[in-house]
This record gives structure tokens, sequence and C-alpha cells, in this order.
């Protein structure tokens, strides 16, 4: 079935000498995957490889069999120019960053716009905002809403966080928890939006702990989810 859609480019591998395979999500149906053929070799084409870097918001005219396998697309166009996302240095690091950690978070090959709209939102504010070295751990903060497993808030006055029970508790458990200093780093980002980041106040070895600590929390409860490569190039750059 052709399908017009808006889709975020997730990741692009070389397939072969000559072809590229793109993970995308769509608006339209959720997470897929497209076979690319002879893209990197064709001289004459609608499409160029510079559309699939990762999250670029492209609109696509595609074919969709629905049948588990990879598809195809006719046709694709850049949605939105980024100013800085792609130039930027620290922002592209980001950007590798969160293209990587979404790939393994976004499994579901099913449509949800709400998800859809906050990628989008996100990306855009990312973009036309200067840079500031707390949004990656906002965006995954917040992404958990999407996702099922944002934390229960309703007791945040508590001492402790439980990273595997997503609550806070009066003691510690068995559990991996978060405290002291990086409990208030913690709270801080719960509940705020990406305007709010400017009043966010936290050091350096006490962000990288709490980026750290986001990361854990989407082990414990993301099934195959592993430690992102690109996060030691994401920590060089913001040393």
């Amino acid at each position: 079935m052709q399908v017009s859609t808006n889709a975020i480019v997730l990741t692009s591998l070389k397939y072969g000498d000559t072809s590229l395979i793109v993970k995308a999500y769509t608006a339209s149906d959720g997470l897929k995957s497209y076979l690319l053929k002879g893209l990197l070799t064709a001289k004459k084409s609608k499409l160029r490889v510079a559309y699939f870097f990762p999250l670029t918001q492209l609109e696509l005219v595609a074919n969709h069999k629905d049948k588990g396998t990879l598809e195809t697309i006719q046709e694709a166009k850049v949605k939105v120019h980024y100013k800085s996302l792609h130039t930027d240095v620290i922002k592209n690091s980001i950007v590798l960053f969160l293209a990587e950690m979404l790939g393994m978070c976004i499994q579901e090959a099913e449509r949800d716009e709400s998800l859809f709209n906050y990628l989008e939102y996100s990306l855009l504010w990312l973009d036309t905002h200067p840079l500031n070295p707390n949004f990656h751990s906002l965006f995954l903060l917040n992404l958990t809403k999407y996702l099922g497993f944002y934390p229960d808030t309703s007791a945040q006055q508590l001492p402790y966080f439980d990273l595997l029970e997503g609550n806070f508790s009066h003691q510690p458990t068995l559990n991996p928890m978060v405290q002291a200093e990086n409990l208030t780093a913690f709270r801080k980002l719960l509940g705020i939006n990406f305007d709010d980041l400017k009043t966010i106040k936290i050091n350096k070895p006490l962000r990288r702990e709490l980026l750290k600590t986001i990361i854990l929390y989407f082990e414990l409860h993301l099934h195959g989810f592993r430690k992102p490569k690109s996060l030691d190039v994401l920590n060089t750059v913001f040393e």
C-alpha cells in the first residue's frame, strides 16, 4: 500500500557496497525499516544520502506491505531544514546519542501520535534554542512517559528513588536506588518542560552521574536495552 507520511530517521546502515537500510519512526505506521537499493552509487535519484542522517525529519511516499519485511521509499524530501543540529559539534553529538537511544527504545511497529509529536517538538526545540547541557537528560526522562515507565512522583519528598519500582521510598531496598545529591538533581527534572531548563543548575560531575542514572533506569525497564556506544563520545564533548 502506498503511504504518504512524515517520518523521523533513527538509524541508517550501509548494506553491501551500494545500499542503505534505514530505520525510521513514521507518523502513519510507527517503526518501519526501508531498503534503499543502490542509493550510495546512484548518479541520478530522487533520494539523497543526506536525507537519512540521524533524526532528520522527512516527508515520505513509501510502499508499506506490512509483512515484516523491508519496505521501500518512492519519494522523500526534508520536512524541516535544521539550523544547527547537524552542524554544531555538541548538538550533533546529542543527536547521535539520542538516535541510538531511540533505536533501542522504540521497538513497536505501531502508530503513536503522541510519541511522534513529542519527538518532532523536542528536535525543533533543540535546533532553535541555545545549547543546554541538561537537554538530553530531560528528553530521556520525559520520553519514559510514552514508553510507560515515567517515575511515580506522588511522594517525591521521600529520600530515596527506587529505579526498579519507579517510585520514591522511605528507605533503601536491594534494588538500585537514587539518593543524596543525585536525587536532588533527578527531582529538578521531574515535571518540567524544555523552556524551564534555563532555571536548572547542575554541576558537571553531577550531570554526568544523573545521565548515567537515567540510562540505568532505561536498562531496568526495557528488555534487551544496552548502554549506548555514543555515550562515551557525548561525555567527552561535554568535558
